[in-house]
């Protein structure tokens, strides 16, 4: 759901591209993130803000009715219980823009996936 048809090339462009309540759900996500990973790199990867820690991180997005929220297969089999209510799929789990937005839950992945991807890298390194 971009409202233009230029491809954003920072996560700043893309959530000034949205109407002001979008915005503010998308920078408190973004906020959230960075809490959650304070040394993840911040970029636009598949046309969405992605952050990037020792690989990719999370992406999320706007979709016509939702946030996408993109924790890579891992993030969603081990939330499976927190995102029951939500319509989900191998990696990425939609919250409707109609609902509150669950912060302490994308908080939550994103801390087991930057754990997954820091013990990632000290197995590469063990070998």
């Amino acid at each position: 759901m971009k409202p233009d048809a230029q491809i954003p090339d920072s996560i700043d462009r893309y959530i000034a591209a949205f109407p002001s309540q979008l915005q503010e759900i998308l920078e408190k996500i973004r906020l959230t993130i960075r809490e959650a990973a304070p040394d993840g790199e911040e970029k636009m990867s598949y046309q969405m803000p992605t952050f990037f820690l020792n690989g990719n991180l999370v992406h999320f997005a706007v979709c016509k009715r939702h946030i996408g929220f993109y924790p890579a297969p891992s993030g969603i089999q081990q939330f499976q219980k927190e995102l029951s209510a939500y319509k989900s799929s191998k990696g990425a789990v939609q919250f409707p823009l109609d609902q509150p937005i669950p912060y302490d839950v994308i908080q939550q992945m994103v801390l087991f996936r930057a754990a997954e991807n820091r013990e990632k890298v000290k197995l590469k390194r063990g070998k």
